[in-house]
């Protein structure tokens, strides 16, 4: 299943994976300490969310309480395929340039680049063996 959210609705994602369970209130006040957001928008967007089929609800008090039913893994593959698909168009198969934009437009740790070589490496592993057969 694919799913595309937008960057608000990943905001309240993060709040569901971290709480496992949360109402509007809840999510609502979750929100607001990073971004001024109003709980009629947050109870739009988890009925929207809950359309999509990443969020379901349960009544308990006369209020609903909201739940992830897609994993956080789940949701990064979508987003993953879906910012591949965009980059393969933007740079046209070229994956050095997309390597290249990455690391000049953001601050990349020694460890980031460190991991980044051995995905490389695992890679560049893989496509010997591939070739080998």
């Amino acid at each position: 299943m694919e799913y595309s959210l937008s960057e608000l609705q990943l905001a309240i994602m993060d709040v569901l994976w971290e709480r496992q369970e949360a109402t509007v209130l809840d999510v609502h006040d979750e929100l607001r300490k990073e971004r001024r957001i109003a709980q009629s928008t947050v109870a739009t967007l988890l009925s929207r969310l809950e359309n999509k089929g990443v969020v379901s609800r349960r009544a308990e008090d006369r209020q609903h309480v909201f739940y992830a039913t897609a994993t956080r893994e789940q949701v990064r593959r979508t987003v993953v395929a879906e910012f591949s698909e965009r980059t393969e168009r933007l740079f046209s198969g070229d994956v050095a340039g997309l390597i290249s934009q990455l690391l000049t437009t953001r601050d990349a740790r020694p460890e980031d680049l460190a991991r980044a070589r051995e995905i490389i490496e695992q890679k560049e592993r893989a496509l010997r063996e591939e070739e080998g057969k």
